[in-house]
């Protein structure tokens, strides 16, 4: 059939279509025919309700799902004969002045849009990397050795220092009057953990079993705690426990209790270095990948359609209500998020997702199954149990589109990289693992 594309602007566009008004009523008719078969009405036996009266209690739901599909399939047949890529859903409305025995509609919808990227080997692209060395390996052993401290009670004499386990009583008042949260007993924290304020942890220092202490607290402007947020408080802590860490040598036993395979001390660094390399890669992935995509959406001319952008506010509208929801914001569903705070986040994904696609067709840039089957097994050698993983992630086909879409971003930083000039610079472990 031939079919007349009208540009609208920019990337909108309008078809007509025509239906035969016969098709549509022979349609009705057999979804009739097919409900009054099944169809339940009392005062009539199973598949013995008069034709008359299914069509008077049903006629206009059916003629209603019989004009959906049959718009929909001619809007479809009509944009595949026009070789059009159609972003979104179209907006259909019935068009007056048809010829006598037919239907008329006009179907105004958008295209996806042509993707011009500019001259790639004119950008460039900051390309990091980093060591793990001796130093990292040290400091991770620390945080393992912390993680398995024990304590003991220190002489009754003794002053509360750095690493100590303190149990204390306190009370807090703002203008002398108590406040939510401000009260305690019997609580416990480590000094210089960071579990506690720095006014209450130096408040706390040096003081001794039974001793008590008064001092003044004030409250970040940004504190959780939005009553008590810029305030200033005054508290009474008494200590009651000093306790002092042990923590574990490194040696065989922290080896064995960490479930390393070569239970020796080499072998313990040996695992670590593997676990911090692992963890340096996919940072270094993402941070080289953003700036391959800060460069390819720079190079990039593009319309963007208003329907995919609006599609991706409302993704983002209802991605920010299931946060609230799982931070336990009562009533989360209903609350008021404009979408315009969401927009250039909005516009700049639509605009990436269609650079990226077109530069995936061009150059044939797909996730091959080999790729696909390395990542998710160099996923899954982190975990104690690598196999239940591996069962995990082939047995949900989200979980593997959201593979496959990974591993294709990392067939697209490599072409790019490839293509654009590249500036190395060395980070440091520290300032890479710093970074969320």
């Amino acid at each position: 059939m031939a079919v007349t594309v009208e540009t609208l602007e920019k990337l909108e566009r309008r078809i007509t279509l025509t239906l035969p008004l016969g098709t549509i009523q022979n349609e009705v008719q057999a979804r009739l025919r097919k409900l009054a078969r099944t169809v339940k009405m009392d005062g009539f036996r199973p598949g013995k309700v008069p034709m008359n009266v299914v069509a008077q209690r049903y006629g206009y739901s059916v003629h209603y799902e019989v004009m959906n599909d049959k718009v929909g399939q001619a809007f479809s047949e009509a944009a595949n004969e026009a070789k059009l890529r159609v972003a979104g859903q179209p907006r259909i409305t019935e068009k007056e002045g048809a010829p006598e025995g037919e239907l008329a509609f006009d179907a105004v919808f958008e295209v996806y849009p042509e993707v011009r990227i500019g001259d790639l080997t004119a950008a460039s692209v900051e390309r990091v990397s980093t060591e793990v060395d001796e130093a990292a390996i040290d400091r991770t052993l620390e945080i393992l050795r912390k993680q398995r401290r024990s304590f003991a009670q220190r002489a009754q004499d003794a002053a509360a220092q750095e690493g100590d386990r303190v149990t204390v009583d306190f009370e807090g008042k703002i203008d002398g009057e108590a406040f939510a949260g401000g009260k305690a007993d019997d609580f416990q924290f480590i000094l210089g953990d960071g579990q506690m304020l720095k006014e209450f942890e130096a408040a706390t220092a040096g003081m001794q079993v039974g001793h008590s202490k008064t001092f003044q607290l004030a409250f970040p402007a940004d504190y959780h705690g939005r009553d008590v947020a810029g305030k200033t408080a005054d508290f009474m802590v008494t200590v009651k426990k000093i306790e002092a860490a042990h923590l574990p040598e490194v040696n065989e036993a922290l080896a064995r209790s960490l479930g390393i395979a070569d239970a020796t001390v080499d072998g313990l660094r040996a695992d670590i270095r593997r676990n911090l390399e692992r963890e340096v890669k996919f940072r270094l992935m993402s941070r080289n990948k953003q700036a391959v995509m800060d460069a390819l959406v720079a190079a990039a001319e593009l319309d963007l359609p208003n329907a995919a952008v609006q599609a991706e506010l409302g993704r983002l509208v209802e991605s920010a209500r299931a946060d609230l929801k799982q931070r336990g914001v009562k009533d989360a569903d209903k609350a008021p998020i404009p979408e315009e705070m969401f927009r250039s986040q909005a516009e700049r994904r639509v605009r990436l997702g269609l650079v990226v696609a077109e530069l995936v067709r061009a150059h044939q840039l797909q996730a091959r199954p080999e790729q696909l089957k390395a990542h998710v097994e160099e996923l899954a050698a982190s975990y104690e149990k690598p196999a239940e993983v591996l069962r995990w992630y082939y047995g949900d086909n989200q979980r593997m589109a959201e593979v496959e879409a990974i591993v294709i971003e990392n067939n697209v930083t490599e072409f790019v990289l490839g293509q654009v000039k590249v500036t190395d610079k060395a980070l440091a472990f520290d300032e890479l693992m710093g970074q969320s």
